[in-house]
């Protein structure tokens, strides 16, 4: 990147450009849209809003969002916590950190939950629990497949053990869900960590995650200085995981929606019987 395109992005709006971290070329964002935004250089793939994952993965207009009326809660009175909430809300223009809601792929109705890391770093407090649990109750009412795209710290520290309740309030709505015989499918994106992979993160029934994807339950740092031990420079991507036998797939996002429409087919003609 030479001095001229340096200066261009000091003297403009951030919400303009994107910087690759990995190869460190400069994208205008409205041009970048429209590859997905994946970078052109080296395939490295840019965070998402909840939103413009809808937007690239569901028929078009066919997403609609379930509100919620549920309160969020100071449990803690957690210093500067609410102040934090609110500001977060009013630039983001969402109300928590996930968007939940039905939607169609190829044709196919699902129940999905869309996690926004950008949303204080996707962290799951009670609302996030509460909305996510309530999605899979309606998928096992209706008997259509579940899909959860994570992105996500962890549990949100500032509601202490009510954040942590959701791992196991989400999974036992998730067992439910099980023994309908119905399809979940998790998809983990950048970052995908903590309470939210260690609970509905890693209960899907295919799990499948985008390219150089962080994966993982603490940190790195906490993990060495734990073992004693040098980690794998790759140690907790998406890559690494899928070497361990722990996601069944690495999908590339210009092929998510095709994937996911192939497993809702084939799931649709197994468990329906609609065989043609």
């Amino acid at each position: 990147m030479n001095y001229k395109h340096k200066a261009l992005i000091n003297k403009t709006n951030e919400d303009l450009w994107l910087k690759c971290d990995l190869c460190n070329n400069v994208f205008f964002i409205e041009e970048i849209k429209d590859n997905l935004k994946v970078c052109c250089f080296c395939n490295n793939h840019f965070k998402l809003r909840a939103r413009e994952r809808i937007d690239f993965t569901f028929d078009k207009g066919s997403f609609v969002e379930e509100g919620y009326e549920g309160e969020i809660k100071d449990y803690l009175s957690f210093s500067g916590y609410i102040d934090k909430l609110n500001k977060t809300q009013e630039k983001l223009d969402m109300m928590e950190a996930v968007i939940t809601g039905t939607g169609y792929i190829n044709g196919i109705k699902v129940v999905a939950c869309i996690m926004d890391s950008y949303f204080m770093m996707g962290s799951m407090g009670n609302v996030v629990g509460e909305k996510i649990t309530r999605s899979i109750e309606k998928a096992t009412d209706e008997k259509v497949p579940l899909i959860i795209f994570t992105a996500s710290g962890g549990a949100r520290m500032q509601e202490g053990i009510i954040a942590l309740m959701q791992m196991s309030k989400i999974s036992a709505a998730l067992k439910k869900f099980s023994n309908n015989n119905l399809l979940y499918i998790t998809v983990l994106t950048h970052p995908t960590t903590g309470g939210v992979l260690a609970s509905f993160g890693m209960l899907g029934d295919i799990i499948l995650a985008e390219p150089n994807t962080l994966v993982g339950f603490a940190g790195k740092r906490v993990i060495k200085e734990t073992i004693n031990e040098s980690l794998p420079k790759d140690f907790q991507s998406s890559e690494f995981v899928l070497n361990h036998g722990f996601i069944d797939k690495i999908i590339e996002r210009k092929h998510m929606k095709s994937v996911l429409a192939k497993l809702l087919y084939m799931h649709e003609r197994c468990h329906y019987g609609k065989y043609n």
